[in-house]
């Protein structure tokens, strides 16, 4: 399957998804995202991937998204949708570790932590009183989520590495950050269809943002 099959598929799935979502349909959920995150690894394996030590571990996080897509479909029981936030953790983890090792420290290590802290800070404060016994494991995930955005920062001040794929990494992992407060939204505040017409979109953009980027490093 060629990129342009990917995204053309991966574009029905999503309306098919936000479609199901509207309707609360179980079935057509199940019928539609785990194929559609199955895409993200199938854009990922397609690609060039002239750096392997960036490359083998953004695909092990696109398998852990797929996992943790899968297990926050059931969102409703709290230890499925825990489960998923631990696998998705280790997803953000590989991720974190794949621009790290490739980007080193840099300038936009700085910058983009200078950045990312406080705005987490602000949203855990937002957050908290919805948390309950949540608290830990949202604490952890928001731990390594702006982490992760740190490391794309990392990533996107190495002058090493071709400008596309940097902005591609960069882009992915702030719209990944932001795609994360809509699921926040929808589990702890308010369940709203808005959240998953907002955040599925920007979830998967970010995803194929970094499904692909492998391929536009060098």
């Amino acid at each position: 399957m060629t990129k342009f099959g990917i995204i053309a598929g991966a574009v029905i799935l999503l309306a098919g998804l936000l479609a199901a979502e509207k309707k609360e349909s179980l079935k057509g959920i199940l019928a539609t995202k785990p194929f559609l995150s199955g895409l993200f690894i199938l854009a990922a394996a397609i690609s060039p991937h002239p750096v392997p030590f960036y490359y083998v571990p953004v695909l092990w996080g696109l398998i852990c998204c797929f996992m943790g897509d899968i297990c926050l479909i059931f969102f409703f029981n709290r230890r499925v949708f825990t489960l998923g936030l631990v696998i998705f953790l280790a997803g953000h983890l590989f991720y974190t570790a794949a621009f790290f090792m490739a980007g080193g420290i840099t300038c936009g290590t700085w910058i983009s932590l200078l950045a990312v802290v406080p705005v987490s800070g602000v949203i855990y404060l937002k957050l908290k009183p919805y948390l309950g016994e949540m608290k830990g494991p949202v604490i952890a995930y928001m731990i390594v989520i702006s982490l992760m955005v740190t490391g794309a920062g990392t990533l996107a001040g190495c002058p090493d590495f071709r400008i596309t794929g940097r902005a591609l990494v960069l882009f992915g992992a702030v719209v990944f950050y932001i795609s994360d407060l809509f699921v926040a939204r929808h589990r702890f505040v308010r369940k709203s269809v808005i959240n998953r017409y907002v955040g599925l979109p920007l979830y998967n953009t970010a995803q194929f943002a970094l499904a692909f980027s492998p391929g536009f490093l060098n």
